[in-house]
């Protein structure tokens, strides 16, 4: 058992501030273990709405619910959709004494009913898998190649790891999307994910991926849309402002777990993965996850132009704009595109994550910082990126 105390810690808040918290994140991510150890202490009343039992005892589900106080647990409400509106009843009525934690493994995009029908009466916290702040900064070879999952992470050993993956992978195409409602074929959707592997941390071309798979434009990007809907792709928007250079306005996509990314591509163990060539296209996607799970920031963008310069991922805190650049090498450069960034993109600070002990300056604006000290980046931005020596 791994400790989330970060996840914890929003939830607490969360179920103070909202009649509803909504806990979203892709199936087998450690929801419902996390919903039980925060609801053990407060006693919680926990509905399972993939089990037959469950689902017989919500048969009126605004009188059931309606009866209950303190905190309510609907795990998979996507199974349910007609629960959203009996949610907003409840909620609304004076006399209501509960609080109710609804699980789903689908965005609120794919799950209309959430933003619909619950508007102003929910607050979302999104859990991904494991980070380094709850394996441990020593761990992240095996975070990397394995992914965050739970099951994937734990597994004794890496043959192990990679065959819950695959059976992951099988299930998800066959018994979860369907669950939502979405008639694909299994195989197309896996040969779209496959090729979306290849995909990775590069720039999203529709009509090059249609013509590959003999689909319409319309057609990939439909199938895009539910990968991203169940947290299994990111879509990182584009930033792009008149500065008198043509910027790329395309969305870049990656795979969010890296451990389905290293599976999909057959990557089975460290050695492979560092032999790969696009090695550094997965490290950037690992770094990426690593980062925006610490510092939480409500938008994050890239930022590349058609003449070469690019940013892997910039933010916003407190009115002032950072970035990072992914580096899988011991000992990483400057590069005419940081400074071209620097300047273009007015940048109070860059950091370059690469897999190194030790974080030092490079420039005035630029400091190298290893994957092990990404929790402490936040701290950082009090101090105008100035690294610690």
């Amino acid at each position: 058992m791994i400790n989330r105390p970060f996840y914890i810690d929003q939830l607490s808040r969360a179920v103070k501030r909202s009649p509803i918290t909504a806990l979203l994140g892709p199936r087998q991510s450690g929801k419902t273990t996390l919903a039980r150890m925060f609801g053990k202490e407060k006693r919680a009343i926990h509905f399972d709405l993939e089990s037959q039992p469950d689902i017989r005892r919500l048969q009126n589900p605004e009188l059931m619910l309606g009866s209950l106080q303190g905190l309510v647990i609907l795990d998979e409400i996507q199974v349910l959709p007609e629960l959203f509106n009996v949610l907003r009843v409840l909620v609304d009525r004076p006399q209501n004494q509960a609080r109710f934690l609804i699980l789903g493994s689908a965005s609120p995009q794919i799950m209309k009913n959430v933003s619909e029908s619950l508007a102003g009466r929910v607050e979302f916290v999104e859990l991904s898998g494991f980070d380094l702040r709850e394996t441990g900064i020593d761990t992240w070879k095996s975070l990397w190649l394995r992914g965050g999952f739970p099951r994937s992470y734990l597994a004794k050993s890496n043959t192990d790891s990679l065959a819950w993956r695959e059976g992951f992978i099988r299930t998800f195409l066959e018994r979860d999307i369907p669950q939502l409602g979405i008639t694909i074929p299994s195989s197309a959707m896996r040969r779209f994910w496959t090729m979306l592997a290849q995909y990775h941390g590069q720039t999203w071309n529709a009509q090059e991926l249609s013509r590959s798979m003999g689909l319409s434009d319309k057609t990939v990007r439909s199938y895009l849309d539910i990968l991203a809907g169940t947290f299994m792709v990111r879509q990182l928007q584009p930033w792009y402002e008149n500065i008198g250079k043509r910027q790329v306005k395309a969305p870049k996509i990656y795979l969010r777990d890296s451990g389905i990314l290293h599976g999909l591509l057959n990557l089975p163990d460290f050695n492979n993965l560092t032999a790969y060539p696009r090695v550094g296209a997965s490290w950037e996607g690992f770094v990426l996850e690593q980062v925006l799970s610490t510092i939480k920031t409500p938008e994050a963008y890239f930022w590349s132009t058609y003449t070469g310069a690019e940013i892997d991922l910039l933010f916003m805190h407190q009115g002032r704009r950072y970035a990072i650049e992914a580096k899988y090498n011991e000992a990483p450069k400057i590069t005419k595109s940081m400074h071209i960034a620097l300047n273009d993109l007015n940048l109070k600070h860059l950091w370059i994550v690469y897999p190194g002990e030790q974080s030092y300056p490079v420039d005035k604006k630029i400091t190298v910082w290893p994957l092990r000290k990404v929790a402490e980046l936040p701290a950082q931005f009090s101090k105008g990126g100035s690294a610690s020596r």
